[in-house]
């Protein structure tokens, strides 16, 4: 019985050392200034402290180092949605998809749209023609022609997105070419003409014809033509065709045409004049 009592004391007389051993490791690992605070240390522990030190001015120049790099923005791929086949004209879906692909990070960037915001004004989306060597391949990839006006420097930019493969093969960039124009930018003239003091003559021809006073775009129908300036054109008007100028032809809604042919409004500039 002595003995069996012997042996227990002793495991547990080592298994205090043990902790406390343990705990003085701890406290050296954890506690690195404590170890280097008395002088009368030994070299050894002084080198550990030291190295512990740079160790830890290592590590908070990285997490330093961290914060400042931003992470990376991955943009998610647009879903392909109801597609179409061969020369089918293309679907609701794949026309958004391609203009999703064809708007890349740094167009969006560095364009303005007819409202002056951030980003080109998209002006239409098209099946593009099939490639001379693959008038007669059945499998020829479907194709989409892309045109935003880039009203920051009056440009014309096109691209073709391959709608099998999701990438741009292709970008055109010119200026002085004039598509014709987008709903939008329709509604953007109107805007700026009723806001004009020459649109006063347009806005006394609507409340004579409807009763009503006119104070906003969506009471009209409207369609436009591209206005070019020629030999004789006022000098206000002189940039128009390298500038985003138009006419509109105005209808009130639910009532007659209105005649608005003598003012054009240039975009570019966001301006009205007269001619004629």
């Amino acid at each position: 019985m002595r003995k069996i009592v012997h042996r227990h004391l002793g495991k547990a007389v080592a298994g205090a050392g043990i902790a406390v051993a343990a705990t003085a490791v701890m406290v050296a690992v954890t506690l690195p200034g404590s170890a280097g605070a008395d002088d009368s240390g030994s070299g050894a522990g002084a080198g550990q402290s030291g190295q512990q030190a740079g160790q830890g001015a290592q590590g908070t120049g990285q997490e330093q180092g961290r914060a400042a790099v931003q992470p990376g923005v991955v943009e998610q791929a647009p879903a392909e949605g109801d597609t179409g086949e061969g020369r089918d004209p293309l679907t609701e879906d794949e026309a958004e998809r391609v203009e999703q692909l064809a708007l890349d990070r740094q167009l969006r960037r560095s364009s303005e749209n007819v409202e002056g915001e951030g980003g080109p004004q998209p002006i239409t989306v098209d099946l593009a023609d099939p490639e001379t060597s693959e008038l007669d391949d059945p499998d020829a990839p479907r194709r989409a022609e892309v045109s935003f006006y880039d009203y920051k420097d009056d440009s014309l930019v096109t691209k073709t997105v391959n709608l099998d493969t999701g990438k741009v093969e292709a970008t055109d960039t010119q200026q002085g070419v004039q598509p014709p124009l987008s709903r939008a930018e329709n509604v953007e003239a109107a805007e700026l003409l009723i806001a004009d003091p020459l649109g006063d003559g347009l806005k006394a021809d609507y409340r004579d014809a409807t009763g009503n006073e006119l104070t906003k775009p969506d009471q009209l129908l409207l369609n436009s033509m591209v206005y070019r300036a020629n030999p004789g054109t006022p000098a206000a008007l002189a940039d128009c065709g390298e500038h985003r100028c138009l006419r509109l032809f105005v209808k009130a809604k639910n009532g007659p045409w209105i005649d608005t042919r003598d003012l054009v409004i240039d975009l570019s500039d966001r301006k009205v004049a007269k001619v004629g």
